[in-house]
């Protein structure tokens, strides 16, 4: 049985670079073709695009991973911070040490109130800053 007969239309670029690889013995236009067009309809040729959008997908994973965690640890290390200099500020007799303790319990309360507030707002020193930056 024949081949189905196809009539495609060519740059005069492209089709002058067929004519020249036809030139080699044994090498006609239609294997040429055939064998660009399996390629091109072929489902395994995007495989490797996949895996490649697949790792860089993992790479930024890891990478906001990372960010998360060193995120949190800022955020641990400003709060010990905090409450270390809020409970911990100046030297304290001995009978004043327990009151000082609960007076720096309520600023830190008052502190991550005042934090969480700020973060939610809409003149937050985050926002503020980022707005100089892009502005």
């Amino acid at each position: 049985m024949a081949k189905p007969r196809v009539n495609i239309r060519l740059s005069h670029d492209l089709h002058r670079t067929l004519e020249q690889m036809v030139l080699a013995p044994g090498v006609t236009k239609s294997a040429i073709i055939e064998d660009a067009l399996r390629a091109y309809l072929d489902p395994d040729r995007l495989g490797g695009r996949d895996d490649a959008i697949l790792r860089r997908i993992d790479a930024f994973d890891l990478r906001q991973n990372a960010i998360e965690r060193d995120t949190a640890l800022c955020l641990e290390t400003l709060g010990q911070f905090v409450l270390y200099w809020l409970t911990r500020s100046g030297p304290l007799p001995d009978g004043e040490r327990d009151a000082a303790h609960r007076l720096g319990q309520r600023r830190f309360d008052y502190f991550i109130e005042q934090v969480a507030q700020k973060v939610g707002a809409a003149d937050g020193l985050s926002k503020k800053v980022f707005n100089e930056q892009s502005g």
